[in-house]
């Protein structure tokens, strides 16, 4: 009788008793005063967060969720204010008022206020793009595309102060095109590898697209669920905001440090660069002269510019923006006749890495493109390697780490790009002139 009436009792528990963590935490963007958390459960529950500065257990606070999405994706985001420069946090996730175990525990750190005070910290941010994550059910026959999926965990190794995703983070899949669903699917199914938990919640996260995180390959301005696209990435990244002067897209401008970062829509807005009936362009007008009009303002020694394709390449190929001349030609052109020193385009898509410079009238302008993490690798062949910088061609999996070092007049950029072990292939060090 005791019996079952134990085992009454333990069948009468609800369900949302067993919901957890599925994915994340993740960190988002973070600046002087204020941090931000992205956590996605299994299922609906009441979820909160307590956090107090690491030195001072007294300083207790409790955030709500600025975005409670249980009904569908189960996601919650968190947005810490009023916080300290240059201070560690630490924080616990509550779920139905249960404290979720981490180890080591989970904690981020706001930026250090060193204008006027001190030359700038360190600064080391980590890049790569094209993550293909297996999915047998749904991806095409033969061969898996997607491998190595280690290679998250030696990012995470390199204790960067920042991870950003340049493209094609999630690719996109046939079963996924057509519904909102399919898009869900997508990113929950990447998002919650076992591998990419460790560089979510041990450092900030900062995402731009391209046409696999946008629609089906090489997918532009016309693609009919353009609006899924961007909805989804604003529920599945914390940048600090998307769009420029109320126009849709992934813009968005932040400082890591004395590092600025500038991000590029090239897909909203698209067009064919071979249609007769429309200006071919990737990044339009109005988006190039709010750029020049930002890097002018920007104080940065090196403003580093994040954008899905290839700028530099002067080879008409794939998804180049040597495909779109006059384009291509005014952005460059804009960038020298402004006399905007260091200058960094830092691109993807390609599925291998390379570094490219072009010095324009007293003007050197960088491209680092970085590619894959775990997608195929390709090796380019001939192609027109006039502005590619001599042994920095890399096709195997492989990311990059910067690192921004000196003083405050002196700054200095060292790149150094590693294999899927974490191993090193080459390092090269610029300035900003």
């Amino acid at each position: 009788m005791i019996t079952g009436f134990i085992c009454m009792l333990i069948l009468s528990i609800p369900a949302h008793s067993q919901v957890h963590i599925e994915s994340g935490p993740m960190l988002g963007y973070n600046s002087l005063n204020e941090a931000s958390i992205w956590v996605q459960l299994s299922d609906s529950a009441k979820v909160s967060i307590e956090f107090w500065e690491s030195e001072n257990d007294l300083s207790k606070r409790e955030l709500k969720p600025e975005l409670n999405d249980m009904n569908e994706t189960h996601i919650a985001t968190f947005i810490a204010s009023e916080l300290t420069p240059g201070t560690t946090y630490n924080y616990e996730i509550l779920v139905n008022g249960i404290v979720q175990n981490f180890e080591p525990h989970l904690s981020f750190k706001t930026q250090q206020l060193w204008q006027y005070r001190s030359d700038p910290p360190t600064t080391r941010v980590a890049l790569g793009s094209c993550t293909y994550i297996n999915e047998a059910a749904y991806d095409r026959p033969g061969k898996p595309y997607g491998s190595n999926y280690q290679i998250f965990e030696h990012i995470a190794d390199k204790n960067p102060d920042a991870m950003i995703w340049l493209g094609d983070n999630i690719y996109l899949r046939e079963y996924d095109y057509f519904t909102w669903k399919g898009y869900l699917h997508r990113y929950n199914h990447t998002r919650k590898t076992p591998e990419i938990q460790r560089l979510l919640r041990s450092t900030t996260n900062y995402a731009i697209w391209d046409d696999h995180d946008f629609g089906p390959n090489d997918a532009n301005g016309s693609w009919i669920h353009k609006d899924w696209a961007l909805e989804a990435f604003k529920l599945y990244w914390m940048n600090p905001s998307f769009g420029i002067a109320g126009t849709p897209g992934i813009n968005t401008a932040f400082p890591v440090n004395d590092a600025h970062f500038f991000f590029m829509d090239n897909r909203y807005n698209r067009t064919s660069p071979d249609n007769k009936g429309v200006d071919p362009h990737i990044l339009g007008k109005a988006q190039i002269e709010w750029l020049i009009e930002a890097l002018k303002f920007s104080k940065a020694p090196f403003k580093m510019i994040a954008v899905g394709g290839q700028v530099l390449n002067p080879s008409n190929v794939y998804e180049n923006h040597a495909r779109y001349a006059d384009e291509r030609k005014y952005l460059l052109d804009r960038i020298v006749e402004e006399k905007i020193d260091g200058v960094v385009f830092l691109t993807g898509d390609r599925h291998h890495t390379e570094l490219r410079k072009e010095s324009i009238d007293g003007i050197t302008i960088h491209d680092l493109t970085v590619s894959p993490l775990t997608s195929g690798v390709h090796r380019p062949n001939n192609e027109d390697n006039q502005n590619l910088v001599e042994g920095t061609l890399v096709s195997e999996h492989n990311f990059a780490i910067l690192e921004f070092t000196g003083e405050r007049l002196s700054r200095q950029m060292k790149i150094s790009i590693f294999d899927k072990e974490g191993s090193d292939i080459w390092s090269r060090t610029i300035n900003p002139k």
